[in-house]
């Protein structure tokens, strides 16, 4: 009887061995659930205190895109230039881009005390003086001054400022997917921008034409640049699937790359993960 029930235990251990592996090869990519985020009722006691400095034009976007890809996209509107490179703390690695701060000062005459809501869209690898700190396009930095102070503010130079983490609004405007240059029959690769609500990534899968039924893992590439090195030709339209990086929602656009796609090319979608 022992060993009758010795052998049963081991047959259902196998088998749930083989169901969980069975499983997981559906997609080999694992993306866990984030279960902590931050609060989104804020208070004064939410502030925390940070470095900030500021580089490039005065009144321009710091750099085209820098380390998270988006190019020339920071100069334009969503981004209109509000945005920051970030110390490692906030870069994560390219893990941050696309986050949302908002930040203040109130240290120099020319501060306004007012929160200005900044994006990460560059790193920062020398900015190691504070645990974290803000290297802010010249025109973030002017818009935490008081009206028409923005030039005083930013002859400071340095700043210590106040920051809080929260979600990104980009009032309407939907997810775009920019296909990297390189990207060919074999080899997808893009730009994910505009992520209302978290605005980072921890993972994204793509599907071959919407009647299949599984998910490829893609890979973070750097920045905000994912990436998928299928080895044989990858069949439009694709339909992409994306994980938030602190809260874990997901979001399936269906079609985001059409048939017929084109290297270089931008392509919107209709949806958005606050939709």
């Amino acid at each position: 009887m022992a060993s009758t029930l010795l052998q049963a235990s081991s047959f259902c251990f196998i088998f749930a061995l083989f169901t969980i592996f069975s499983l997981l090869d559906y997609c080999s990519c694992f993306n866990p659930k984030v279960l902590s985020s931050y609060n989104t009722s804020k208070t004064e006691s939410d502030w925390s205190p940070a470095g900030a400095t500021w580089y490039g034009s005065p009144t321009g976007p710091g750099s085209d895109g820098g380390a998270c890809g988006y190019g020339t996209s920071v100069e334009q509107s969503p981004f209109s230039s509000l945005v920051s490179a970030g110390g490692s703390s906030l870069y994560k690695s390219g893990k941050g881009c696309g986050t949302c701060y908002q930040v203040k000062c109130t240290e120099n005459g020319a501060c306004s005390g007012n929160p200005v809501t900044v994006v990460v869209t560059d790193e920062c690898p020398g900015c190691v003086s504070e645990s974290v700190h803000f290297d802010m396009s010249g025109t973030s930095f002017g818009a935490m001054a008081k009206s028409g102070q923005a030039s005083q503010l930013r002859k400071a130079g340095k700043l210590q400022i106040q920051y809080q983490r929260v979600e990104c609004n980009y009032g309407g405007v939907k997810l775009a997917f920019h296909v990297d240059s390189g990207s060919n029959s074999e080899y997808f690769a893009a730009v994910i921008e505009f992520e209302d609500g978290d605005g980072d990534l921890s993972g994204v899968d793509l599907r071959q034409a919407l009647d299949s039924d599984t998910w490829l893992c893609m890979q973070e590439s750097w920045g905000a640049v994912w990436k998928l090195n299928y080895g044989s030709e990858l069949q439009a339209p694709f339909s992409l699937r994306l994980t938030s990086l602190e809260s874990g929602k997901t979001l399936v656009v269906n079609n985001a790359i059409p048939a017929g796609w084109k290297a270089g090319t931008t392509y919107r979608s209709v949806v958005n993960y606050e939709d």
